[in-house]
């Protein structure tokens, strides 16, 4: 799982690598968290955890705190999070999900994603069985860190997975043990540089070349989109 899933998500970074593009949707992943659950990260996970993504893609400072600051204000928008869920070329199952402050807007947006592409949005909640909500974590291997060693002392915290790769470890969780997990890098003295919750597909499908061509050009067009903060697939 975890050199596929890294796969799709260096692929997924390459589309997303331009600032104009990534910093609005930490910012309003910032926004959103400090709206919810107050302004102090000390205090508020989501709020950390969108803080320390930011950082990891190098993030001004001053960025970080307008986000911040633009929740309390009041002509804050109030953003809502929606999930779509959808078919696109060639079968592929495709879950969106977003945070946007107008969804007659985003819906609509979706849908003509999916059908100039040829595919079709379908009824919430009819692929949710097809993935699994895992939390996850990056950090970078150190000479302190054994890798097996930490296995076995974060299988009681809630690790499933781990996995080594050019430097970089990458760890899959129980959903419901992100907060535990956390809480266990932290007391270790692990720097993580990116954490989060995603969603994992229980059945990966393997597509041709010729295929991820169709399907690339529907996910490009969706994570494109700034109301659009997550996009998942059945691809192995």
């Amino acid at each position: 799982m975890g050199r596929a899933f890294e796969a799709r998500r260096v692929a997924k970074e390459k589309r997303w690598d331009k600032m104009s593009k990534i910093f609005p949707k930490l910012s309003k992943a910032i926004t959103v968290a400090a709206k919810e659950g107050g302004a102090d990260p000390e205090m508020n996970g989501k709020l950390r955890t969108a803080i320390q993504n930011a950082k990891a893609e190098n993030m001004p400072k001053d960025n970080i705190e307008a986000a911040i600051k633009r929740a309390a204000g009041k002509d804050a928008s109030t953003f809502v999070e929606i999930n779509y869920e959808g078919k696109g070329p060639h079968g592929v199952l495709i879950f969106v999900e977003s945070a946007t402050d107008n969804p007659t807007r985003t819906v609509a947006n979706v849908k003509a994603y999916f059908n100039k592409t040829g595919g079709m949005m379908v009824p919430t909640g009819s692929l949710e069985f097809m993935f699994s909500r895992k939390s996850f974590f990056e950090f970078e291997k150190t000479d302190k860190i054994d890798i097996e060693e930490l296995e076995l002392e974060l299988i009681d915290a809630g690790l499933e997975d781990i996995e080594e790769h050019e430097g970089t470890v990458y760890v899959h969780g129980v959903y419901a043990n992100y907060g535990t997990l956390a809480k266990a890098f932290d007391e270790k003295g692990i720097e993580i540089k990116k954490s989060g919750l995603k969603r994992i597909p229980t059945n990966p499908i393997e597509f041709t070349e010729e295929q991820l061509i169709d399907i690339e050009k529907l996910l490009d067009k969706i994570e494109d989109d700034d109301d659009i903060m997550g996009v998942y697939t059945n691809i192995a």
